[in-house]
């Protein structure tokens, strides 16, 4: 059977499981990420991880900022590609770009579709308290996560999983799933089944106001918050920011957003129940356990705000 002639879309560490499970099973025409963008303190210019995978193994890359340019499209079409993959690339398709392969589009979605369409599948999974996601092969249409459906498979959320635990999880079953949609491909034994939109569910684009904590919810949404967010969860001390990146429920009576430290340990109350924090970050600090972090700060009588 002839290998696939692909271009391959994607951008972070997610994508790149899905792109070396293709590298030497197709042929890989070239590879479309996102631009280089500044991090850090420096504000260098880091490449994303697609593209450090690709030119490793010496793949073209290109990495237009707006992949519906004319000259894009052009240059894209010009290669002939019997399919595009897509995985977390971070650019809308065109319908011109769709209509470019013989086969279509094909996307690897974080998540059990048509639950958790959109930009954030498995921050949101978390964050809702979900006790189950997967991955979804979609042959793609011009909306929103919307085509037809090829293949699932199913992951479990135990209650204590956080986010890069999961995502590890994802990316895995995710190049494995999209290895099976391209040989069911190729043997034309695929059944693509639509959407239910009456079940459809929306993981919106995280912002930083998303991380913020209120204590006036329940212990578990909480919880599911900081783990889902692993970092991206805070809350204040004293108008000083504090990132939260584990905890624990805990039955200690305290009301929401009190503070009580007992023998190295931290607890914070919320609107129903308690929490243990486990592992937290303090302004200009390092990531700590709660222990760690008490050990160099004296906390008193103090609430989160």
């Amino acid at each position: 059977m002839d290998k696939l002639k692909i271009i391959f879309m994607g951008t972070p560490e997610f994508a790149v499981p899905s792109l070396a499970a293709l590298a030497d099973r197709t042929e890989i025409l070239c590879v479309v990420t996102q631009p280089d963008r500044p991090k850090g303190r420096g504000h260098k210019l880091q490449p994303p991880p697609v593209k450090v995978f690709a030119t490793e193994k010496n793949l073209r890359v290109i990495q237009p900022p707006k992949v519906k340019k004319p000259e894009v499209v052009e240059e894209l079409a010009a290669l002939k590609p019997d399919l595009i993959v897509v995985v977390a690339f971070g650019q809308i398709l065109s319908q011109k770009i769709l209509d470019i392969p013989r086969f279509g589009c094909i996307n690897v979605h974080a998540s059990l579709l048509p639950k958790f369409r959109g930009a954030a599948p498995i921050e949101w999974s978390i964050i809702r308290g979900e006790t189950v996601t997967g991955v979804t092969t979609m042959q793609m249409n011009a909306g929103l996560d919307t085509g037809d459906m090829l293949l699932t498979s199913e992951v479990k959320i135990p209650d204590e999983m956080i986010l890069p635990e999961l995502r590890e999880k994802l990316m895995a079953t995710g190049a494995d799933l999209l290895l099976k949609t391209l040989e069911l491909l190729q043997r034309g034994e695929l059944q693509p089944v639509k959407q239910d939109d009456s079940l459809s569910t929306y993981a919106p684009l995280l912002t930083k106001d998303t991380g913020r904590i209120d204590w006036q919810k329940s212990a578990r949404d909480v919880h599911n918050l900081i783990r889902g967010l692993y970092g991206g969860a805070f809350a204040f001390i004293g108008g000083q920011k504090f990132k939260i990146f584990r905890t624990k429920l805990v039955d200690v009576n305290l009301t929401a957003g009190e503070i009580k430290i007992d023998a190295q340990k931290f607890f914070i109350g919320t609107g129903d129940g308690a929490l243990e924090i486990l592992e937290l970050q303090a302004p200009n600090s390092k990531k700590l356990s709660a222990a760690e972090f008490l050990r160099g700060h004296k906390l008193t009588a103090a609430n989160f705000d």
